[in-house]
């Protein structure tokens, strides 16, 4: 598995190699707050997709990690007897 990983990111910094000596145009970003001075076409498209990937990350451990951490809580905490199962609970036959 430690191979697999090695490899993929060794495939991934060499598309970023490519990428960066493909496109060595300057460019010059204005963000409307702010302005990013000439740099590479490149290093821009690399910086855009890490930020891209880490927003997309954050949304998805926003929206479905986030939550079901919750829900495990509880329910751990329902296994063990907290405060909201004081009362014993009949079902079954035995009642």
């Amino acid at each position: 598995m430690r191979v697999i990983r090695l490899l993929i990111a060794l495939v991934f910094l060499a598309t970023g190699a490519i990428l960066g000596a493909l496109n060595r145009q300057l460019v010059s970003i204005d963000l409307g707050i702010g302005f990013i001075p000439a740099t590479s076409l490149g290093i821009a498209l690399i910086v855009a997709l890490l930020i891209g990937a880490l927003i997309g990350g954050l949304a998805i451990s926003a929206s479905v990690v986030l939550p079901l951490r919750r829900r495990l809580a509880r329910a751990e905490r329902d296994a063990r007897g907290g405060p909201a199962s004081s009362a014993p609970t009949l079902t079954g036959p035995e009642v």
